[in-house]
């Protein structure tokens, strides 16, 4: 009980310096921002400017997603980059997701996250080695095991013994 008091008299001295911590503090409790919630497609330059001003954006790199019936309304259309091909150097406020605080997430989020396939280097060999490789791996694989198809493999054992098979035990010298 004593515990209890303690942290509310805290927190009263908290929101009494600064009562934005309290409405922040609720604010950001719950599961789900309306702010977060895209809203329906711009139609008007207005509602463009509004819409790239929302996401941080020089409303000349706003553009938003075709509205196709997705229900992504007025999200930016962010270029299709992997988080590998980010420069891993830069100081960022997330460095392990490598973002910055309050960069638009791509709508897209997780096919591009760092531990999903990325497109950001070119591949070592080309795309018809690395299926030869694959194929030729396969076919090897095939022909050892026609080619030793013949000679089983087997634990040595000997046949199962059965009471009624008659005794296999005898109690005289050899």
């Amino acid at each position: 009980m004593a515990a209890l008091i303690k942290g509310l008299k805290l927190v009263n001295q908290f929101s009494s310096k600064n009562p934005a911590l309290l409405v922040l503090a609720a604010r950001n409790a719950h599961g789900w921002n309306k702010d977060f919630k895209p809203s329906k497609f711009p139609e008007t330059d207005k509602e463009r400017e509004a819409a790239a001003r929302k996401y941080g954006l020089h409303p000349s790199e706003y553009q938003p997603y075709p509205d196709d019936g997705t229900g992504i309304g007025d999200y930016p259309k962010l270029p299709d980059v992997p988080v590998e091909a980010r420069d891993p150097y830069y100081p960022y406020d997330f460095p392990e997701l490598k973002r910055n605080l309050h960069d638009p997430m791509h709508a897209d989020t997780p096919l591009w996250a760092e531990d999903r396939y990325g497109t950001a280097e070119p591949t070592r060999f080309s795309m018809k080695f690395y299926w030869m490789s694959f194929l030729g791996l396969l076919a090897g694989c095939f022909a050892v095991y026609y080619w030793l198809e013949d000679y089983k493999m087997f634990r040595p054992v000997m046949a199962k013994q059965y009471p009624r098979d008659g005794p296999h035990y005898t109690f005289e010298r050899k």
